[in-house]
């Protein structure tokens, strides 16, 4: 069912002074900058060997992302995000158990064309994670 820790998410205000900051005081580097126009932020990652640290700018005024900002400003962690064989059958297998899956059955995808899916925070601890479909790369 779960593969694995695929990343960790975190709103930045500025994404190229986030990117800047990690090099300069951790030696991490972000990978290629990209949009996805449908969630509205820009993104880029750091490439860990067991996991990826995701950034994420928001784009546009009304992404999810700037809500997130306004009520915290300075930034911090999103969600995490779980490696899943399928979205379609971890929601169901956790629908079953009571568990919400956010979106309605709507399908969504990361930046990367992969199936996506969100469990609603109250239901995993507080947290909102991220279910991601995809190949065992984690």
């Amino acid at each position: 069912m779960f593969t694995g820790i695929s990343h960790v998410s975190i709103v930045v205000p500025d994404l190229d002074a986030a990117a800047r900051g990690l090099e300069q005081k951790y030696g991490l580097k972000i990978g290629a900058i990209e949009v996805n126009a449908e969630q509205g932020v820009r993104m880029a990652y750091v490439e860990l060997p067991n996991a990826k640290i995701e950034l994420m700018e928001p784009s546009r005024a009304d992404s999810p992302v700037m809500k997130f900002l306004e009520k915290n400003p300075h930034g911090g962690i999103h969600h995490f995000c779980l490696g899943v064989d399928s979205v379609d059958a971890v929601s169901a297998a956790l629908g079953s158990a009571g568990v919400r899956v956010l979106g309605e059955g709507k399908k969504q995808l990361n930046v990367h064309g992969e199936r996506i899916a969100f469990v609603h925070p109250k239901d995993f601890l507080g947290a909102l994670v991220e279910l991601e479909e995809h190949a065992s790369k984690h």
